[in-house]
């Protein structure tokens, strides 16, 4: 059993003893120390917390436990019942509400689920709201309501098509041109919320021919519910068998977005954004922002277009912000997460979709060949396990001194940007481990190079 708590959520799985998974009785803590948050940071007299989950077998179970919890302290509920986290996100901004929680454990399997925390803005808590929520269950420093003052609950099940209209009415959403394009997607909802919004806003978009794969939202992943490549082989065989333009994977919660192309070929979901964003540029010139760890694609796309791209610590929180300091009008993470502000502060797959699907409209080619007019990268992903002795943040910083004459970020561990690639060296919080994220022109040599750092690594450290 697993219980991670995070500035971001709280997360673990179903079953076992309280505080080894996320028990009934840890629902209850967490989400009583995040209802006690709310009401020290807010001069409302009542106060109105928005909650919606994904299709999450445990889901229901959370669920009666988090409303109760919130009507127990005092806190009104607009229950939105199945919703994707953008959604929700939607949803706390326009109940005007205090905060908001989504019951989803985003890409994890079935038998996980977490309580994800939205401020009155309906964006996550950055590190030190996070912080403050995590000292308060630690100390059980809460008290419930009075009998008379109780909340009490109003449950909605109309939010899917609002967020769908939002979305319809963003000004670079062209209903008409996707319409005439006449194209035939194929979906993978992975039995989860998606399954419920995504043939509705294609259908809305005027998409006549949706091929459906695990569209009930029972809970049960066909698949491993993370969109890797690995994981999308059915919906991919499905795309040449049935000879479809497109094909959409999103995760659990939709917030993820994963394109496949005609030929059954993935379209990368680090590409998500970076195609996303050309469109963007081209109507909207202005900045973007990713996290260090995504692909240099979107840094040379903003620059064709004239704009200035700034890179975030991994995190949508801290990419949030630094897309505001930088009025940045497109954004995002190399994990398919794109964040529109003008729609809300959020990684969106519907957004994305929906842009894709005009991107693709306006252009008139294959996907395939929409993917080739990107600049081409290839990110490896590897660690290295130290033991426990090994001062990490020692050795980080005897990187950063060796490759002090290249480009350095060090706002979350050590980014090496060379003229052609790029290197990124982040610590994990829980286990001696570096993670080493790698990024040239191929394979191949974004291979090579992770393999000279991890035998810088081993050097410094005498492994």
């Amino acid at each position: 059993m697993t219980l991670i708590k995070s500035i971001s959520g709280i997360r673990g799985t179903i079953g076992g003893s309280a505080g080894e998974g996320l028990s009934p009785l840890d629902v209850v803590k967490f989400t009583a120390a995040y209802g006690t948050w709310i009401k020290r940071h807010s001069s409302s007299a009542h106060y109105k917390i928005v909650v919606g989950r994904d299709a999450r077998i445990s889901g229901e179970m959370v669920d009666h436990l988090v409303t109760g919890t919130l009507i127990g302290i005092g806190m009104d509920v607009v229950n939105i019942g199945l919703a994707s986290t953008p959604t929700t996100e939607v949803a706390v901004q326009k109940e005007k509400a205090n905060g908001g929680l989504i019951l989803t454990a985003s890409h994890n399997p079935k038998q996980w689920n977490a309580l994800k925390l939205l401020n009155e803005k309906g964006e996550f808590l950055n590190d030190k709201e996070g912080k403050e929520v995590l000292a308060i269950a630690e100390k059980e420093d809460f008290t419930f309501a009075e009998v008379d003052n109780l909340g009490k609950v109003t449950r909605r099940n109309d939010y899917n098509q609002i967020h769908i209209n939002d979305v319809l009415n963003l000004k670079l959403v062209d209903v008409e041109a996707i319409k005439k394009a006449n194209f035939k997607v194929a979906i993978d909802c992975v039995n989860s919320v998606g399954g419920l919004v995504l043939p509705e806003l294609l259908e809305r978009l005027g998409v006549k021919n949706v091929i459906k794969l695990n569209c009930e939202p029972t809970g049960h992943f066909a698949h491993n519910p993370e969109p890797l490549p690995e994981h999308l082989t059915e919906i991919s065989d499905l795309i040449k068998r049935e000879k479809a333009d497109v094909g959409f994977v999103v995760d659990p919660d939709v917030d993820r977005l994963a394109m496949i192309c005609e030929n059954g070929d993935m379209f990368g979901e680090e590409y998500t954004l970076v195609s996303v964003a050309d469109y963007i540029l081209s109507k909207t010139p202005g900045n973007t922002v990713s996290n260090l760890s995504s692909t240099r694609a979107l840094r040379d796309v903003t620059r064709s277009h004239g704009g200035v791209y700034n890179a975030a610590a991994v995190g949508e929180v801290n990419v949030v912000t630094k897309m505001k300091e930088t009025n940045a009008v497109i954004g995002g993470e190399g994990n398919g997460g794109v964040i529109y502000p003008e729609s809300h502060y959020g990684r969106d797959a519907l957004v994305g979709i929906a842009l894709f699907l005009s991107l693709l409209a306006k252009k008139g080619q294959k996907v395939s060949d929409l993917r080739k007019s990107f600049p081409e990268y290839y990110i490896s992903k590897n660690k290295i396990q130290l033991t426990p002795e090994i001062n990490v943040d020692s050795i980080l910083a005897k990187m950063k001194e060796k490759y002090k004459n290249e480009e350095i970020n060090d706002i979350d561990g050590v980014k090496i940007d060379f003229a052609d690639r790029w290197v990124h060296l982040r610590k994990s919080n829980t286990e001696p481990i570096i993670r080493i994220y790698s990024e040239a022109s191929n394979k191949a040599e974004a291979d090579k190079l992770a393999n000279a750092i991890i035998a810088d690594i081993k050097a410094i450290a005498g492994i």
